[in-house]
């Protein structure tokens, strides 16, 4: 069985991406949840998240993600911080769960591929690929963030030029070219 990581800069469309794999059968793992639901769940990120950024990480057992979020994405050494905290208990995760799937191959959606050192594990890469004003747009909109916001967040992934470049496969998502033949041609070189 194949691991394939998928993987495109904040706004891409990574999840829409995915969503259509998953509708052709495919296993996929959305490393951003899980990573969410491991800094809610896991005793010993929560121990490390609360002694990196203080008890207001967490409200009622409930992590903070507002106030993360203010303090990480405003320092790339805080990011790292908690990158370093979260990353390994994530890929173990990622890990265990494809062992546990039965299909020629499986995807992990992931933003921070390339910057987590995770691409290594996997067989092969696939990027979407949208502009960065289409980028811009869609964050705002879904976040209801500022455009400087979005920018900031941008700035700590790596250029989706780079990022692009270090994929096998590239799936554009312009809102101009249709994804599903794209997907379908990935698809079918994967299921062989």
């Amino acid at each position: 069985m194949l691991s394939i990581g998928l993987t495109g800069g904040i706004g891409s469309g990574k999840s829409v991406v995915s969503k259509i794999f998953a509708g052709l059968g495919v296993p996929v793992l959305d490393a951003d949840a899980l990573a969410k639901k491991i800094m809610q769940e896991d005793s010993d990120v929560k121990a490390s998240i609360i002694k990196s950024f203080g008890d207001e990480a967490y409200q009622n057992n409930t992590l903070n993600r507002a106030y993360l979020a203010n303090i990480v994405f405003n320092d790339p050494f805080q990011l790292q911080v908690l990158n370093t905290i979260v990353h390994p208990a994530t890929i173990a995760a990622g890990i265990a769960w494809a062992k546990k799937q039965n299909a020629p191959y499986t995807i992990k959606e992931a933003a921070l591929f390339f910057e987590s050192g995770s691409a290594e594990g996997m067989d092969k890469m696939i990027g979407v690929y949208a502009p960065d004003s289409i980028r811009i747009n869609r964050v705002m909109q879904r976040d209801g963030l500022s455009r400087d916001e979005v920018i900031g967040r941008m700035g700590n992934q790596i250029t989706q030029s780079i990022k692009m470049k270090l994929c096998d496969y590239v799936v554009i998502n312009d809102e101009q070219t249709l994804l599903i033949p794209q997907i379908l041609s990935i698809h079918q070189e994967l299921s062989r």
